[in-house]
């Protein structure tokens, strides 16, 4: 698959699908454990209620994603996070660029996109 005009070779997709799964079991464990945290910490103490486990952490998160749509995405439903016009920008801005300042910025990015020579 290319990115930025260089192949990525299969080195980069098996890290890929190592790295994925643990970041997502990471952020698991870091949610739940903080959310159960901050409830044994605050809620006995001000309201007199038990403790939680930390899977019973884990549920109210999901709970909080149902009622609640949290932890991101849906990007532009009801008019929230509309990017849509980005593009449209972006777009007009180039269309106004001289010859010379399209290649300015081609040059720009393709320099952001090759990789350094601390990355070999």
């Amino acid at each position: 698959m290319m990115c930025c005009g260089h192949e990525r070779g299969r080195n980069f997709w098996i890290k890929r699908a190592i790295f994925i799964p643990i970041a997502i079991a990471a952020g698991v464990f870091i949610f739940g454990s903080v959310v159960m945290l901050l409830w044994n910490t605050l809620l006995p103490a001000i309201f007199g209620i038990s403790t939680i486990t930390f899977w019973q952490a884990l549920g109210i998160l999901v709970l909080a994603k149902i009622l609640f749509g949290g932890f991101g995405g849906h990007h532009g439903r009801h008019g929230h996070h509309n990017y849509h016009g980005h593009g449209r920008e972006w777009r007009e801005k180039w269309m106004n660029m001289t010859p010379e300042e399209k290649e300015k910025l081609r040059t720009e990015w393709k320099g952001r996109c090759e990789p350094s020579a601390k990355q070999e």
